[in-house]
């Protein structure tokens, strides 16, 4: 449940209502004008309540359930116990967006211009914008409209952000190129040096970064995740794309749309990923990688070699996945011995 100090709860909401954001069929008669109060977990859910369960993988769980009303499956209804007000959709998930959205909003900074933000004459800002604390906005930036720039965060000279963004407090936007509906998490870094330096008279001498990094629309990049802008080339990361904390993404990769990298993933630099990439937390990818539209990358992986689309590989260095697990079934037997 929300905790209604961090969050705006938008009030009760009757059955009748919940079935038509959620978009789903109420199987229980008569109850449509009962209220609801909050969406809660099936741990945590009481009688004022509805939860969701639709875990095939432990129906047991079903019997736990508290909650004045529950949204599942039409597979997993007959789980429900009697007296829970019943509630089925072929998407609980998107069902659970909808209707977390409806319960609750976050708060929201009104438009304004904190006293203590340095902000330069060559800027320019777009309409209903928010520029907090101690930001710094330097020359000739250009921000859209309705974007948020929390306290101490710093946009660098340039640099070009588009509508609907929000920069989180104390992150660093440098050499970059962003679109619009964008999320940049507290203290991340965008738009700093590669890592490229060249041994020169014995000394590791540095590489200039003349690149930009560009950034597509819709993309979250989480709390203290560096991307790197590119030596010569762009640093590019698609649209849509998802990425987690503490991910490094390095010069000149070129990440395409809907691609999700998860926490504390690593990218070496000229790497390029197809569309719809998913890479599990703590993997590793060697310079100059290829990986295919569609492939998934099992967490903890070492990449070394290109991966084929649509492939799914594990281990370090990576193997099919089904090889992964006979690697894995084999070590077990035979240590045993």
């Amino acid at each position: 449940m929300a905790d209604s100090i961090f969050y705006i709860h938008n009030g009760r909401k009757s059955i009748k209502e919940i079935a038509t954001i959620a978009k789903a069929t109420l199987l229980t008669a008569g109850k449509e004008n009962e209220q609801i109060e909050n969406v809660c977990s099936i741990e945590s859910a009481g009688g004022e309540d509805l939860c969701f369960f639709y875990d095939k993988k432990n129906k047991a769980k079903a019997a736990q359930i508290r909650a004045k009303a529950c949204i599942t499956t039409a597979e997993l209804a007959h789980l429900i116990p009697e007296n829970v007000i019943v509630l089925t959709c072929d998407n609980p998930k998107t069902s659970f967006i909808d209707l977390v959205s409806a319960f609750y909003a976050e708060y929201k900074h009104p438009a304004g211009l904190s006293p203590s933000a340095s902000v330069a004459e060559s800027a320019v800002i777009g309409k209903n914008c928010y520029i907090g604390a101690n930001v710094v906005i330097e020359d000739d930036v250009t921000i859209g409209d309705n974007c948020i720039i929390e306290a101490n965060a710093v946009i660098a000279r340039g640099c070009k952000i588009g509508n609907n963004c929000r920069i989180g407090n104390n992150a660093s936007i440098a050499y970059c190129l962003m679109g619009n509906d964008c999320y940049v998490y507290t203290g991340a870094r965008i738009g700093q040096d590669g890592f490229g330096f060249s041994v020169v008279d014995g000394r590791h001498k540095r590489i200039p970064q003349i690149g930009r990094v560009i950034i597509g629309d819709d993309v979250e990049v989480g709390a203290n995740t560096c991307i790197d802008r590119g030596a010569l080339d762009d640093t590019i990361i698609g649209n849509g794309c998802r990425v987690d904390n503490l991910v490094q993404i390095a010069h000149n990769d070129k990440i395409g749309n809907y691609c999700i990298l998860v926490a504390q993933t690593g990218i070496a630099g000229s790497c390029t990923f197809g569309d719809y990439v998913v890479c599990g937390g703590q993997t590793g990818f060697a310079d100059h990688i290829t990986v295919g539209s569609g492939a998934q990358v099992g967490a903890q992986s070492g990449v070394m070699r290109d991966i084929e689309p649509g492939a799914i590989v594990m281990g370090s260095p990576t193997v099919p996945f089904k090889d992964f697990m006979r690697q894995v079934a084999f070590l077990q037997k035979n240590s045993k011995k």
